[in-house]
């Protein structure tokens, strides 16, 4: 049952996190009927101003972050960044509120080294050889064990930040630094993983709903120093390639548990897949879905954890998304050449409505049809770079 928006009947939904991503689910969650508060560390984030209600609160603050939710008493607590005080959702799981998809699986995803070993160790799903470190005497030791090239990730970091792939000795420290400035938290600590030569790397949507498992189909893109640039559905992979796939997103999302989608990487070189990484919520590489599915990432995340059936997903034409990025810093913005991309052919333009940018901030997306998805990428890429952000 789902009750009226604003009413004492009403089923509340606290999304943790109001950026892009957030915006799309409070949307859908709106057309169900859902009361919908938007929680973030910024005013007016892009899901605050669809939301009914907004709270601008530190989400790594307990304190804080348990005023809200005992001032609003959401129905779910929908995590949908990695910025928060995961193991505090423990707690309030504890304490009988429903956390998406757990507590546990937010807790465990926002830290590379909880996954990694529960993927590698636990699970025995083949992943880039790894190792830890937390001092730049054991980083240097780390990255000598594991060869380079490797790659130098913090264990506690979104969109990229900190991320670098390490080809020569002389990189060394300076990865080591760079990862350090782009760690989020208290955390000193860094993965050092081998580099594996894939052929392409994919998003693996998968939703745990009521009724099972279900797959999208399978998203190729390409990140830019760890963050991600374009996408497009579907990605092109042999028989056996997908069903490896899916055999690891359904053993990594099993064991995370809970309801709603998982946005699982996966690299890949011939039939061979390694495991790479998994977000519980919807991933950004699936803003794709907006255009190529019957149902998007972020319709089925809504309805996976409202309980809702969710039908076959279907993928309905080759498409694509290109990402329009802010190119310094700016405390107000406005946006130019709307009309050349909205005149190529079978796109769609959104513009996430952020108050301000930031060098290399994502400030939309274009999405696009093609006959195929060399094509979709090329719609998708000409609109994106048609858009002009005006920094004031």
């Amino acid at each position: 049952m789902i009750g009226t928006p604003l009413k004492k009947s009403a089923t509340r939904v606290m999304l943790l996190g109001s950026g892009e991503l957030g915006k799309e689910v409070v949307l859908e969650a709106q057309r169900l009927g859902v009361e919908v508060i938007a929680v973030d560390r910024y005013a007016d984030a892009p899901a605050m101003q669809v939301a009914h209600r907004a709270h601008v609160v530190n989400m790594l603050d307990r304190a804080e972050l348990g005023r809200i939710v005992a001032q609003e008493r959401p129905h779910l607590i929908v995590p949908e960044i990695e910025a928060i005080d995961t193991p505090y959702l423990l707690e309030l799981e504890r304490e009988g509120y429903t956390v998406i998809p757990t507590a546990r699986a937010a807790n465990l995803t926002m830290n590379r080294e909880g996954i990694r070993r529960l993927a590698a160790e636990e699970l025995g799903l083949p992943t880039a050889a790894y190792r830890f470190a937390a001092s730049i005497e054991s980083f240097r030791a780390a990255v000598a064990d594991i060869g380079l090239p490797c790659v130098v990730k913090p264990i506690m970091s979104s969109s990229g930040k900190g991320q670098s792939v390490v080809k020569s000795v002389e990189e060394i420290d300076d990865a080591w630094a760079y990862a350090m400035e782009g760690g989020r938290g208290a955390s000193d600590t860094v993965i050092v993983e081998e580099f594996i030569p894939f052929d392409y790397e994919i998003t693996l949507l998968t939703v745990r709903h009521a009724g099972g498992t279900t797959f999208c189909p399978p998203i190729g893109h390409v990140q830019i120093k760890g963050d991600y640039h374009e996408s497009w559905q579907p990605m092109a992979m042999t028989p056996a390639a997908l069903a490896e796939s899916q055999r690891q997103a359904k053993a990594v999302t099993d064991a995370l548990g809970g309801s709603g989608i998982f946005g699982v990487e996966l690299f890949i070189k011939g039939d061979r897949v390694w495991f790479s990484e998994v977000s519980p919520r919807p991933h950004d590489t699936g803003m794709v879905t907006m255009i190529s599915q019957n149902l998007s990432e972020f319709e089925l995340h809504v309805r996976a954890i409202l309980g809702l059936p969710v039908p076959e997903v279907v993928n309905l034409a080759p498409a694509a998304s290109h990402v329009v990025l802010a190119p310094e810093a700016a405390e107000e913005v406005t946006f130019s050449g709307l009309d050349a991309a909205l005149s190529v052919p079978e796109t769609k333009l959104r513009l996430f409505g952020k108050p301000d940018t930031r060098p290399g901030r994502r400030m939309g997306v274009a999405l696009s049809f093609g006959a195929d998805t060399d094509e979709a990428r090329n719609r998708a890429e000409q609109a994106a770079h048609a858009v002009r952000i005006v920094t004031l």
